[in-house]
């Protein structure tokens, strides 16, 4: 990044914007350049440091919550956190959902949140409320910036940045939060200052950040036992949860060498993959074969996994190790099958691990077998003229057929997530796989796409339910400038509720838990100036979304379907994979 153009910090009107110009300048020098702001009057020196820096790019989004969210997918898609600007009061509660999600997935952000100076709070000062660790543990770290004066040491302001940032990257990462006091004038007024301290005069002189942090080598001490059990295992597994694209590439080698079978999330990066020992449809065969196929060493890799089936099958496999590798110390064991926790990296894990293996060739071959016929079970169900023209098992399907190799593809929680890691196909594009799986909220979707679209500078594909595109309605004003493909699932509620037990109490059900609306989003579409389009069968919706992803700019694409109607071609597919498995 060329910071040759980027004047001296310390030339400001006045303290407040010298100030707020050197905590900006400091970021884009540790490598946050992508600043989320929404409008507000106490983050008027921040925003107005962005908007005057030649490096630094804003994007701007009326909704904090929204802007947060976008933050969050942007750091999901690039690994490095972006800033999010806010002002006071309410409008930084409004980052808490995408600061839980980003909590606990260990997504890096850098949250910049504006405050009344000391003595305004707890005076009933107008939009001050208290913000002082306002996120609690779900941040990794956090300060409160006091206001600009001659009595603090601007040093201080800079190293402070430089920890945040720190804390946000080291592992295990995830948010940080930097309170930042102002007393008025905001604007940048011309007043006399003079900041006196050598060492931020020579800090402004030169390109690179006031503090260096090297990111700790991570090492992975395995113990002998794990290390054993590696060697000795006849039947091994591996478990592939979140990951990153380098992550799934290292895990996939150190799997094909030692012949141990791979059963992918949808987010491991490995799920639409059909290379070998990956098995793209475990989810189907751990819930209807998981008796004739019991590991006896499991490695789960990576985060969380949406599967319940392979997360049952897991619980009841009995296996004597079931050793988790992720960079950070939190459990991801809800069922308390652990065994070992290595905090680490993939990468120092794979090679660590031993590479001889005793796993006979019959093991692999099982599940590839299956993996066959549910393979085969499906693409000849989909074909099958009794299911309806168009539902939501096969809008998974298609996108996976259908999906360029260009874009990215984020899941919506509920439904979408769950039908795109049962029904897609793993002959398609292999593209990265997006979704707020940590806290599986349904808040901010369309804002989290766009922001995975703007750190790629690459169209996104979204699917996402009614009910999730109604929480996050405002971030389609994001879509102008951003090419999002988004394609809405309508069955007119929540139609997960269908497959819980709930469902069996009618006096209830309808409305209290399925929540109709009656709407359609083409007035939204409208409203927004996005291209809207209602196809009502398979060839059509193949078309209709090929189509969008030629132009290359964003649209919305309504699929009306009926909930009731959905929770029977469910029941179809599984029938119908779990009687080609039995006679296989």
């Amino acid at each position: 990044m060329d910071h040759s153009t980027a004047p001296n910090p310390l030339d400001a009107p006045n303290r407040t914007h010298a100030w707020a110009r050197c905590m900006i300048d400091e970021c884009v020098r540790s490598g946050v350049d992508t600043f989320f702001v929404s409008p507000g009057s106490r983050s008027t020196p921040l925003t107005t440091a962005v908007a005057q820096h030649p490096v630094a790019q804003s994007v701007l989004h009326v909704d904090e919550r929204g802007g947060a969210f976008a933050a969050l997918g942007f750091a999901r898609a690039t690994g490095h956190p972006a800033g999010w600007i806010t002002t006071s009061g309410t409008a930084v509660a409004n980052g808490m959902p995408a600061v839980a999600e980003a909590g606990q997935e260990g997504i890096p952000m850098l949250l910049l949140t504006a405050d009344r100076p000391p003595e305004l709070r707890g005076t009933g000062a107008n939009q001050t409320i208290d913000q002082v660790k306002l996120f609690g543990d779900h941040v990794r770290w956090s300060a409160d910036v006091p206001p600009p004066s001659p009595d603090t040491p601007l040093a201080s302001v800079l190293t402070t940045v430089d920890q945040a940032l720190h804390h946000a990257q080291r592992p295990p990462g995830g948010p940080v939060h930097l309170n930042v006091m102002y007393r008025k004038p905001l604007h940048p007024v011309e007043q006399t200052f003079e900041i006196d301290d050598p060492a931020v005069h020579h800090w402004a002189e030169r390109r690179t950040p006031f503090t260096t942090y090297p990111v700790p080598v991570p090492h992975a001490l395995l113990p002998d036992s794990l290390t054993e059990a590696v060697q000795q295992a006849e039947r091994g597994l591996i478990v592939a949860g979140r990951l990153t694209d380098a992550e799934a590439h290292e895990l996939l080698d150190w799997a094909r060498a030692q012949h141990w079978p791979v059963l992918p999330d949808i987010t491991s990066q490995l799920r639409l993959s059909a290379e070998s020992p990956v098995v793209p449809h475990a989810h189907h065969i751990a819930h209807h074969q998981a008796a004739d196929l019991r590991p006896d060493v499991v490695l789960h890799v990576g985060g969380r996994f949406v599967s319940k089936p392979m997360r049952h099958f897991l619980r009841d496999a009995e296996a004597r190790v079931y050793a988790t590798i992720r960079p950070a110390p939190l459990r991801v064991d809800p069922d308390h099958r652990c065994t070992h926790h290595i905090e680490t990296t993939v990468a120092a894990a794979m090679d660590a691990l031993p590479t001889r293996t005793a796993t006979p060739a019959s093991w692999n071959g099982q599940w590839k077998r299956a993996n066959d016929a549910v393979s085969d079970a499906l693409a000849q169900r989909f074909e099958d003229e009794e299911l309806p023209p168009l539902s939501e098992p096969s809008v998974a399907r298609a996108l996976s057929e259908h999906i360029p190799d260009t874009h990215a593809w984020m899941l919506a929680s509920s439904m979408p997530i769950r039908d795109a890691q049962r029904y897609a196909t793993a002959q398609g594009a292999n593209v990265p796989v997006f979704a707020n799986r940590g806290a599986s909220g349904i808040d901010g979707t369309i804002a989290t796409a766009t922001g995975i679209s703007i750190a790629r500078d690459a169209p996104t594909t979204l699917l996402i339910g009614d009910l999730a595109t109604w929480h996050d309605v405002n971030a389609l004003a994001l879509l102008e400038a951003h090419p999002v493909i988004a394609v809405v699932v309508n069955n007119d509620g929540g139609g997960i509720f269908h497959f819980l037990p709930i469902a069996e109490h009618s006096d209830v059900f309808e409305p209290h838990f399925t929540t109709p609306h009656g709407r359609s989003f083409k007035a939204i579409a409208e409203a927004f100036d996005l291209p809207y389009h209602q196809p009502s069968t398979r060839a059509e919706f193949a078309d209709t979304y090929q189509a969008a992803c030629e132009r290359g700019t964003s649209a919305l694409i309504e699929v009306r379907t009926d909930r009731t109607e959905n929770a029977d071609v469910h029941t179809q597919l599984d029938a119908h994979v779990a009687a080609a498995l039995s006679d296989r």
